[in-house]
């Protein structure tokens, strides 16, 4: 094989692959390869009216904070947020002025919120410190995810609505539970 064949059977494909991810991110697709969500393929939903309670999202984290240790422990993925973080998708649970309260699970205002057991030890058995609670400031939001393993606000606590990317929404994904 010449070299100039070589490099066309590898170049072509691997430039059409680059061009294929930049058109995918333009328009607002990601790919979701954490625990916190099925994996696959998304797409970030312009949100035209104020967020609610019960919405998925994209949220870009703080670049500070709990979230530098969370990307050290492999968390969190990198991406194109601020830090070079990759937004979070995750599920509005808490709005500002709602009291979170947080014991063996989590409750707003009072209710138990499913699927929320707060653990002490992540998967490598390293102790993790869980958000005290209280009132969610204005301007912020405390997120959860369903999965077990997520790293959401039971960790961090409410994060600054002015990450908000949009409204999360499927296009095709695997849930491998």
């Amino acid at each position: 094989m010449t070299r100039c064949r070589a490099i066309a059977l590898v170049g072509v494909p691997a430039a059409l692959a680059l061009i294929v991810s930049a058109i995918a991110l333009a328009g607002g697709y990601r790919l979701n390869l954490t625990p916190s969500e099925p994996l696959g393929l998304w797409r970030i939903e312009t949100l035209g009216r104020h967020v609610a309670v019960g919405d998925l999202v994209f949220i870009c984290p703080p670049a500070a904070g709990p979230f530098l240790k969370a990307r050290e422990r492999g968390y969190l993925r990198r991406g194109l947020c601020a830090g070079g973080f990759a937004p979070l998708i995750k599920t509005v649970i808490a709005l500002p002025g709602q009291h979170v309260e947080i014991g063996e699970n989590v409750a707003v205002d009072g209710q138990p919120i499913p699927s929320s057991r707060v653990r002490t030890m992540d998967g490598e058995g390293r102790a993790i410190e869980p958000y005290s609670g209280g009132v969610v400031p204005a301007g912020f939001l405390f997120l959860h995810s369903f999965y077990a393993s997520s790293y959401d606000s039971r960790y961090f606590g409410p994060i600054p609505a002015s990450g908000l990317l949009g409204l999360a929404r499927t296009v095709f994904t695997f849930d491998p539970r």
